[in-house]
């Protein structure tokens, strides 16, 4: 199942007992493609929204890509409502592939890099310029 698609669920019927199909509709934005810019040589990523196991792959495409063309990418979490292990997994493994800065994260990602303990492997900045610049 695609992130962007309308998902067909099951459901029990209350009148017969049998399965009924649902419709279940997907925010747009859960899973949408992040901005992407160049600036000073480093490609800057800027993701906004949620970020889970469903939601992960525009994002995932997007740091891969940039891992490949740029020896310096940004990822601008300003923006992120939500993120979970995926998100961190996903993070661990670029920051292993290149040189990956986290610009700004919101207050959910920041606690979830410390319960984690990845905010101190991470190279975390306030601002783009700083990460561009470090």
């Amino acid at each position: 199942m695609f992130w962007n698609e309308t998902a067909l669920s099951t459901r029990t019927s209350s009148t017969s007992g049998t399965l009924a199909p649902q419709r279940i509709t997907v925010d747009a934005s859960y899973g949408s493609a992040p901005r992407q810019y160049e600036y000073r040589g480093a490609w800057v990523i800027a993701a906004s929204g949620e970020y889970d196991l469903a939601s992960i792959a525009p994002l995932r495409e997007a740091l891969q890509t940039a891992a490949r063309k740029y020896p310096k990418v940004v990822l601008d979490a300003s923006a992120v409502t939500f993120a979970d292990s995926a998100f961190l997994n996903l993070l661990i493994l670029a920051h292993r592939t290149g040189s990956l800065r986290i610009v700004a994260p919101s207050r959910q990602v920041q606690r979830l890099f410390g319960i984690s303990g990845v905010d101190s492997v991470l190279e975390i900045r306030q601002t783009i310029e700083e990460a561009t610049t470090s």
